[in-house]
């Protein structure tokens, strides 16, 4: 957590601090001071005055009491950090050097909220029809306001954890070593009126003294807390167990509002003309929910909060550098807001793109090679690259002898030098290569020897590992290892590849062809995809021959029960062309063939009748299943689809 932040922690997300609308009405609420929605000056002032910047304690003596005894030790020294009030059953206790003058006492466990158990309908029905019951967008926050003052008035007092900034407390602290301070309080609802949901409450500490710092000095959190009028943000207060039942409701209300602000709401809403807003807010549960069970696979939903977060940091940047411009803004400062601007308008384009449902069942991925073709080289000739540390007269002895040889002992070089046409021979080894996320030219790339001796792993830091856009390139006797990539092992954008007698081994997606692009997998295992095996796309083609596609879908996650994905996944509209013929596809956890189609009458034949016969694999008498494959251009023979957890053959309705 960015030691800026508020250092709460919602049920189900990565707490982050929105920006905009959101920010400037909370400075309101913490301020007391009016904030006009326009107003991106005043409102960045109050954000870094009231969330960023560390309340001093009561004169300098004080403060300089505090510098001496709040000297964190090393995050090696810590007893681990501060996690969701879902996770934890105690407060984990840190020490600071300072002499034991009464050490406090551990946290007790915070209510854990009847969210993390919710299915998806039961969000949607909270939300649309409880919470904003069919609002507009510039009436939400209004409505989030009503919705936790009704619940709030089930209890005036209870106890709760107070879990704040950790620059409230600390001169100097480690990131990694603690994310926020918790300090047991009691909570009287005395609220303000706002329109925001960014409520205050009065807060006291309560006996006996906990917080998850040891030996934190209570007179110092009193005098925090004198500073700060004993008045906190009720979103930073998390009610403990051993109350009564009233409190999981208003446990469960903070919740609600909490995971609204942090994934559910956008800076842009109210800016925006929105006919059914809760259809916006169900997409967005939906998009949560497929990010969650692991419909969208852990690696693409990791670029999509990735984006969000650095949307979200993106309008931090903005309000701040206009709050630093005093007078009429120079030509060099202008076109830095307008850059600044326009870097988040493209940010809001593509998180739009996630959330718009038809989008979402075609992607979505975007163009990753943006190197234009080489082409052939000027004289017409080709070149054979040789990749190895030493190269000797036995690894050439088999080529024609008016072949001409480039030899290099790293495999990125090779892939540089090449031009359509040429082919890359490798040698048994480990390479890295971030070149091949960049394959434009028609080259054959081959290993030499038993192909789990030549192994190819991805680079971690980027997002792609393999991805092509050539017209023919080819992948032969090679084994591939993702690790970390967040793209799928192969992606082909356009064009067509060759996979020949390759072993795929996933950590995130698996191969991947998009709109208009073909594939030829034979003689091949894929195996370890957290999503399909073979993702195809609208409009795509591929040909599997003789291929092992199992153990997919290996997802990270407690609820696997609502994902199909599987072997292979086809996406519909217009539907994908693809011939499957003796390929072994088994032990997968999703279903060994899965059609993703966005509505139920996508099809001539409704998908109940399908679902009688569709996990017998491929039965031929199966006339229903037959008639289903033709109008898909789908060609399976002598397949063998087994073990698959939830079953073979699957149409499955967005």
């Amino acid at each position: 957590m960015a030691s800026g932040s508020r250092a709460t922690v919602p049920e189900d997300s990565d707490r982050t601090v929105s920006p905009g609308r959101r920010g400037e009405k909370a400075v309101s609420a913490l301020t007391g001071d009016s904030v006009e929605a326009g107003t991106l000056k005043s409102a960045a002032s109050a954000v870094r005055s009231v969330v960023a910047s560390p309340r001093p304690v009561k004169g300098k003596a004080g403060r300089e009491a505090a510098q001496r005894r709040l000297q964190l030790l090393p995050g090696s020294q810590a007893e681990g950090r501060g996690q969701g009030p879902e996770e934890e059953e105690e407060e984990p206790l840190v020490s600071v050097p300072e002499e034991d003058d009464g050490k406090a006492q551990p946290l007790p466990p915070v209510c854990v909220s009847a969210m993390r158990g919710m299915w998806r309908e039961e969000k949607v029905a909270l939300y649309c029809d409880e919470v904003l019951q069919g609002c507009k967008a510039e009436d939400a926050d209004d409505a989030i306001s009503k919705y936790l003052s009704e619940k709030l008035k089930l209890k005036g007092t209870w106890l709760g954890v107070w879990k704040t900034n950790p620059e409230l407390f600390f001169v100097k602290y480690e990131e990694a070593s603690i994310s926020f301070v918790g300090i047991l309080v009691e909570v009287t609802c005395k609220l303000r009126q706002s329109s925001s949901s960014c409520f205050k409450v009065t807060v006291s500490v309560a006996e006996p003294f906990s917080s998850n710092i040891a030996n934190i000095p209570r007179d110092l959190v009193d005098e925090i807390l004198e500073e700060l009028e004993h008045s906190v943000p009720l979103l930073e207060v998390y009610p403990v167990e051993g109350q009564d039942s009233d409190l999981h409701d208003i446990a469960l209300a903070l919740e609600v509002v909490r995971f609204f602000y942090d994934f559910l709401w956008r800076d842009w809403d109210d800016e925006e003309s929105c006919e059914n807003y809760t259809a916006l807010i169900e997409e967005r549960i939906n998009l949560w929910c497929d990010i969650q069970d692991g419909t969208i696979p852990g690696p693409i939903a990791q670029r999509f909060k990735k984006t969000l977060e650095k949307y979200k940091n993106k309008r931090i940047e903005l309000i701040e550098y206009q709050s630093n411009i005093k007078e009429d803004p120079s030509a060099a400062e202008a076109v830095e807001c307008w850059k600044k601007y326009y870097e988040i308008v493209m940010l809001c384009g593509l998180l739009k793109m996630w959330e718009d449902l038809r989008l979402r069942v075609h992607g979505p991925f975007f163009p990753r090679i943006l190197r234009r073709r080489k082409g052939k080289r000027d004289f017409g000739k080709t070149i054979t690259h040789i990749v190895a540390k030493v190269m000797t007269t036995d690894m050439v002895k088999d080529l024609s002898s008016d072949t001409l040889l480039q030899q290099h002992d790293d495999l990125d070089l090779a892939l540089d030098s090449c031009y359509s046409g040429d082919t890359v021979v490798i040698f048994p080894g480990e390479y890295q290569a971030v070149n091949l996320a960049l394959l434009t030219d028609d080259i054959v790339i081959k290993g030499i020897g038993k192909r789990e001796e030549i192994m190819i792993t991805s680079e971690p830091s980027y997002d792609s590992f393999v991805v092509s856009k050539a017209d023919n390139v080819k992948l032969m006797h090679l084994s591939l290892i993702q690790q970390g990539t967040v793209d799928g092992i192969v992606v082909v954008e356009s064009g067509h590849m060759t996979l020949e007698n390759c072993v795929l081994k996933c950590e995130g997606t698996g191969v991947c062809v998009l709109t208009g692009a073909a594939l030829t997998i034979t003689d091949s295992e894929i195996t370890g995809a957290q999503g399909a095996g073979v993702e195809l796309y609208p409009g795509s083609i591929a040909i599997l021959e003789r291929n092992e596609i199992h153990h997919c879908n290996n997802l990270r996650t407690t609820d696997s029960s609502k994902s199909t994905l599987g072997g292979v996944n086809m996406k519909v509209l217009p539907a994908p062309k693809l011939k499957m013929t003796n390929n072994h596809i088994y032990n997968n956890n999703g279903y060994g063939v899965s059609i993703l189609q966005p509505t139920e009458q996508f099809f001539i034949v409704a998908e109940e009748a399908l679902s009688k016969g569709a996990a017998s694999g491929d039965k031929k008498d199966d006339n229903m299943l037959s008639k289903v494959m033709q109008n898909l251009n789908l060609e399976m023979n002598n397949n063998k689809i087994e073990a698959n957890l939830k079953g073979d053959i699957r149409i499955v309705t967005s």
